[in-house]
């Protein structure tokens, strides 16, 4: 726990608290500080992984958090967001495909860990993240951005193409689970 890719990644945690509360207060110059923690914490996003392979510090540890912290951040981030009415009407629906997503995907990488299998991240995967992220970042100024930057339209709109790679990775990865599923049910059967 000790190396820096891993204090990174437990970081982004640890901030989450102070950015719901920033979020939860919302006034405007607060929503600009949570933008600031919230973007300190996509930076770790960034550097944890970068720093483990150049550094050659992949641990268990890394594994395991890293996802975790991941789903923590956004999900924490959509939930808060969708609470205090920064995202409404019909934006809620990418916000909760994006959601149970990341439940999806976590269900499956649990599944294929018991049969010994791994579920790596694919590429497209790697950009609905940074999308989902970009768009968050403008959902969190919302309201608070000056009148010449539309952070709210920015954001739905960002939302919804990162929603849509959601459903497109989401399906890969369950594909992908069920044909492991599928064999290992036949290896089963043989035995």
């Amino acid at each position: 726990m000790k190396s820096l890719p891993n204090i990174l990644t437990m970081s982004r945690i640890a901030v989450i608290p102070v950015l719901v509360v920033l979020i939860w207060i919302g006034t405007d110059k607060l929503r600009w500080f949570a933008l600031g923690v919230y973007t300190f914490a996509c930076i770790t996003d960034y550097f944890d992984g970068y720093l483990a392979r150049s550094l050659n510090h992949h641990s268990a540890m890394g594994r395991l958090f890293d996802p975790i912290a991941d789903k923590l951040l956004v999900g924490a981030c959509l939930l808060v967001l969708c609470s205090f009415d920064y995202i409404i009407g019909l934006s809620v629906l990418p916000a909760l495909i994006i959601l149970l997503r990341e439940i999806l995907v976590s269900g499956l990488r649990e599944y294929l860990a018991e049969i010994r299998v791994g579920l790596p991240v694919s590429r497209l995967a790697k950009w609905k993240t940074g999308l989902q992220m970009f768009s968050l970042g403008f959902l969190i100024v919302g309201n608070a951005a000056p009148p010449e930057i539309p952070s709210v339209v920015i954001g739905e709109v960002c939302l919804w193409l990162a929603a849509l790679l959601t459903l497109w990775t989401g399906y890969d990865y369950l594909r992908s689970g069920l044909l492991h599923a599928s064999a290992n049910d036949l290896d089963g059967a043989n035995d």
